[in-house]
């Protein structure tokens, strides 16, 4: 995913430096919840990817009941490992035939393949229905040092106080590490549904114009985030 068109989604006024106040809280602490039509996606998982699809919705389903009543450590671990270890991953320029495509999580589950973002997707969009607040959770693109090269690359930040050493929970390894463990990221902006957090403020997230995009495909596929 070129680093250049992230950046461009939330406009060239951006500064692309972040600090540990621009993972702050944000004012906006409002509670999310998801509605899953669980009906409607395994419907749709069955018709467009067949039985493959039908069963990879269904684990996913299965996963999200299973954990509703965990500790919110175990939900963070139960959920990075299902979607690690579901989802391989893949260039959206293969997959999709698209540059930079965000996909929903029945697409990807779909496929059983994704690029960086959509496994931070279906992260996100799983523990807030498992009722993590969602000003605890940030996707964050960072710069990642991988095989000697700097590539962009997108993970999942979790902050489980606003003065936290957040928990990345990242594509790249099955493991969970804080922030300051992973010398190997560097961070450019996050945002989640709540806004995007650059210089300690919150700004709409209306700036990114995949995500909006990627809510109403959402919807029409029976989640309401």
């Amino acid at each position: 995913m070129p680093l250049a068109l992230a950046i461009r989604r939330v406009g060239a006024h951006i500064a692309l430096v972040l600090t540990t106040a621009i993972l702050a809280f944000g004012v906006l602490a409002a509670a999310v919840a998801v509605q899953l039509d669980e009906n409607r996606l395994l419907q749709l998982a069955k018709s467009r990817y067949g039985k493959p699809g039908e069963q990879a919705v269904t684990e996913w389903l299965s996963v999200l009941q299973q954990s509703a009543n965990l500790s919110e450590a175990e939900k963070l671990r139960t959920v990075n490992r299902f979607w690690n270890s579901t989802v391989r991953g893949v260039d959206d320029i293969v997959l999709w035939k698209s540059t930079d495509y965000w996909a929903t999580p029945l697409e990807t589950l779909g496929k059983r393949a994704g690029d960086c973002e959509d496994y931070v997707i279906g992260k996100y969009f799983s523990l807030l229905k498992l009722g993590v607040p969602a000003e605890k959770l940030r996707l964050i693109y960072v710069r990642a040092l991988l095989n000697g090269k700097t590539v962009a690359h997108m993970v999942l930040g979790y902050y489980e106080t606003p003065s936290s050493d957040p928990l990345i929970l990242d594509s790249l390894t099955s493991s969970m590490a804080r922030a300051s463990e992973r010398s190997d990221l560097t961070p450019v902006f996050s945002f989640n549904g709540q806004g995007i957090y650059v210089g300690g403020q919150a700004r709409s997230v209306d700036g990114i114009s995949r995500w909006q995009g990627l809510l109403n495909r959402m919807k029409q596929e029976g989640v309401e985030p």
